[in-house]
């Protein structure tokens, strides 16, 4: 890989004017394993207002010595580039953010204060590696840097970010003992962090490949005790003669499917969740076990969950409705048009996809092997279809009172076969379907004998049967069903 002009000149420009200048972090990480890093920082000894000076066309709107300078280049990734000047921080009494932040004197000074040896490595003709960084990237090995105790005590999100890192970076990778050992003894130190950035970082995990893993590291380091509990109630839960897995395996086994699909950021959510209801609404043991409700009860308390951890009421309605209506019955040939079309109109047409797609990993989480059997397509089928503006009368620019008017006529049948007849030019040419055009064969159309306009109508109403046949017939199609 090459590192781009624009990081090149950022660095470059700050050594001209006598500053030291360094790449740093995880794009550093990245760009020593051969992946395209998201964005790209850099560090410097250079004061924030002598980085000002350097550079501009830049701004410095925080508190964490960082200036964000800005680059004419057309790579989204590289319009920005952040420089920060070397720092140390002091004592973090909120477990979360430091009393106060402090220039570092040193480059090993500002890389001693980082995370993982593997994010604290610089960048410039050559590596400077002071942790063996380098050494645990070659290893897959994700270690803090220097004392684990005290770098999760500083920062108690560090250990979320350990696992969120194992769960992205690959399936080889482990977490060093002792780095380990620390998160599980301070697992609870979670508490005193936000719930808007556990929200973040748990968010990371759960759109990455291996989102499943990841939320079962959380567990096994008592992590996700202190994040979302309710899903822990599921562990060892065993179901009924319906399922092979228990309700925690069971959520885990659907998040993992809408990971490999890459499905959006709310079907991995209400797939995670959509059974969380079910150990508070267990009734009797074993293979007759019941969960009358647990889709309500799981919509409640997927409801607590995303408001506590302060997601968007847009997204909390949407999610929460998600799970609320996850076991839909649809049996073809068994359930109306009617009913389907209560369920569109309860999910909201713009959720059907991801309810389907819910509905899915929920196949697939207990164990079947199909994740879209035919009557699931078949169900696509009718959603389209009864989503469908009908073919009719009211698809006119010109209305019964327009005929009325112009004709003098009183209401009765004649209007009807007008507007049959207009709807019948209309569906042949859609560029007819203006009122204009439609007032001058209404004017036409009122010259015609009672059987003449009785004969067009009914041709115009079989040309639109022939019509809506035509598009049933394309609409099964699409979904391989007869």
């Amino acid at each position: 890989m090459i590192i781009p002009k624009e990081v090149k000149s950022v660095v470059g420009k700050l050594k001209e004017k006598g500053f030291e200048a360094y790449i740093v972090g995880g794009c550093v990480r990245d760009f020593l394993r051969g992946v395209e890093p998201a964005d790209w920082d850099v560090t410097t000894n250079a004061k924030p207002e002598e980085i000002q000076k350097v550079f501009p066309k830049s701004f410095y709107e925080n508190k964490f010595l960082t200036v964000t300078v800005q680059t004419n280049s057309s790579n989204p990734k590289l319009k920005e580039i952040e420089i920060t000047t070397y720092r140390s921080e002091a004592k973090y009494s909120d477990k979360r953010h430091p009393d106060e932040v402090r220039y570092a004197k040193t480059l090993k000074e500002d890389l001693s204060r980082r995370d993982f040896t593997v994010n604290a490595i610089a960048l410039d003709s050559e590596v400077i590696d002071p942790f063996e960084g380098q050494k645990d990237l070659e290893q897959k090995i994700i270690r803090a840097v220097g004392d684990p105790e005290q770098r999760f005590q500083e920062d108690a999100l560090r250990m979320m970010r350990a696992v969120r890192f194992k769960a992205t970076l690959g399936d080889k990778w482990l977490i060093e003992a002792k780095t380990e050992q620390a998160i599980k003894k301070h697992a609870s130190l979670l508490r005193d962090i936000s719930q808007e950035r556990i929200r973040d970082e748990f968010m990371k995990i759960v759109l990455s490949e291996r989102a499943s893993q990841g939320v079962e590291m959380l567990r096994t380091a008592g992590l996700l005790t202190y994040i979302i509990p309710e899903l822990e109630e599921g562990f060892e839960v065993g179901q009924n003669k319906h399922h092979i897995y228990d309700c925690y395996q069971h959520s885990l086994l659907s998040l993992a499917y809408t990971a490999k699909k890459d499905f959006n950021q709310y079907v991995r959510l209400a797939s995670l969740l959509h059974d969380v209801g079910k150990p508070r609404s267990k009734r009797g043991n074993g293979l007759d076990s019941t969960f009358y409700g647990h889709e309500v009860i799981g919509a409640r308390m997927t409801e607590d969950i995303l408001e506590r951890l302060r997601f968007s009421k847009k997204d909390n309605e949407k999610i929460t409705r998600l799970v609320r209506y996850h076991l839909f019955y649809y049996n073809a040939g068994e359930v109306t048009e009617s009913s389907v079309r209560r369920l569109v109109r309860e999910v909201g047409p713009e959720n059907m996809e991801e309810l389907l797609q819910v509905r899915m990993a929920d196949r697939i989480g207990s164990g079947v092997p199909k994740a879209e059997p035919y009557k699931l397509r078949h169900l696509k089928y009718v959603v389209d279809k009864v989503s469908q503006d009908p073919i009719s009368a009211k698809m006119l620019k010109a209305t019964g009172n327009d005929v009325m008017k112009s004709m003098g006529e009183k209401p009765g049948p004649k209007i009807g076969m007008i507007l049959d007849i207009l709807l019948g030019y209309v569906l042949e040419d859609p560029k007819k379907n203006k009122k204009e055009i439609l007032l001058k064969e209404i004017v036409k159309l009122g010259k015609l004998s009672d059987k003449k306009l009785k004969e067009l109508a009914i041709q115009a109403k079989k040309e639109r049967e022939k019509i809506a046949t035509k598009q049933d017939e394309m609409t099964k199609k699409k979904y391989w069903v007869s």
